[in-house]
């Protein structure tokens, strides 16, 4: 997968990565117990863990690529539609980690990431930066899905979007100004006031007018309505794509309580929780390759023997 990287490194890599499989903590010291390595004292064990988390050689958007790159093929290999989901989870109020993922079945997997230390809200700059990353390793032809919550669209996600042609399905705040085209200037909450089921085509959004199509859903027992853009003409199954979109939760509980247990970090550098990121990351990775052969190729009864 990575030609160009050092042989130390990738072994290096290697042996992270099974170590994360088997403990699933983010715990310096519990991952370097388990690492095979021939040392005199245990604390070296955890030295040569730290240095690895230092090393800039160990960079997130190089070394996932070919493994972002093959799940995109493997996304679009029969003319799917690749359907990305864009979210961001804090890990405490330590660190805010913006995600990009790739919706496979009922999940996620991760694509690319940014990560800010404190309780930040990551903008259009991060995201237009985990979006050309992405962009960058699709086959040509692909068509793709953009799947956000209501922190996200602004006029420059819709811009870019609009500008590659991508699909998308993005959940809008109630507060945003909006045109229907048939009236005076309202927001989205009142547009979806009163109306559990509503399809608007042809409405401009914000003060600067940006020409979209709005769904609006609200089912019963929902406190909330959904309120989606969407760039396609707007019916019951567009705005109902909109859930797939939850596939990047269970991903998230992968990295936190129910998986690998990142919230327990003791990091408090941006740039080494990314690096944990990539370990954890291609673990999933790894973890997934693995079902998806044993699915496509699974042994017979005599060989479960």
């Amino acid at each position: 997968a990575l030609p160009k990287l050092r042989k130390t490194m990738v072994n290096k890599m290697a042996l992270t990565v099974g170590a994360m499989i088997e403990v699933r903590t983010p715990n310096t010291a519990e991952l370097a117990n388990v690492l095979p390595l021939e040392t005199a004292r245990q604390d070296m064990r955890e030295q040569w863990l730290r240095r690895l988390l230092k090393n800039p050689l160990l960079a997130s958007p190089v070394l996932l690529e070919p493994w972002a790159r093959q799940a995109l093929a493997e996304a679009s290999r029969y003319g799917q539609t690749v359907v990305l989901s864009l979210d961001q989870t804090d890990l405490g109020d330590r660190f805010a980690v913006l995600m990009l993922g790739l919706v496979v079945g009922d999940r996620a997997l991760p694509l690319t990431w940014a990560v800010e230390a404190g309780p930040a809200n990551l903008g259009f700059d991060w995201q237009h930066l985990l979006l050309e990353r992405v962009r960058n390793g699709l086959p040509g032809g692909a068509a793709v899905l953009l799947l956000a919550d209501r922190f996200y669209p602004s006029v420059e996600l819709f811009e870019w979007l609009h500008a590659r042609g991508w699909h998308y399905r993005l959940r809008l705040k109630g507060n945003l100004n909006v045109d229907p085209g048939f009236g005076d200037l309202t927001t989205t909450g009142e547009l979806a006031a009163g109306y559990p089921e509503r399809y608007l085509p042809d409405v401009r959004l914000f003060n600067h007018g940006v020409p979209t199509h709005l769904g609006i859903l609200q089912e019963a027992g929902h406190p909330e309505p959904w309120i989606i853009a969407m760039d396609c003409a707007p019916n019951r199954a567009a705005v109902r794509d909109y859930g797939s979109r939850w596939g990047i939760e269970p991903l998230f509980s992968d990295f936190k309580s129910r998986g690998f247990d990142l919230e327990a970090t003791q990091l408090r550098a941006p740039d080494r929780l990314d690096r944990l990121l990539l370990l954890v990351a291609l673990a999933l990775h790894w973890c997934v390759r693995a079902g998806q052969d044993d699915a496509r190729d699974p042994p017979t009864p005599l060989e479960k023997n």
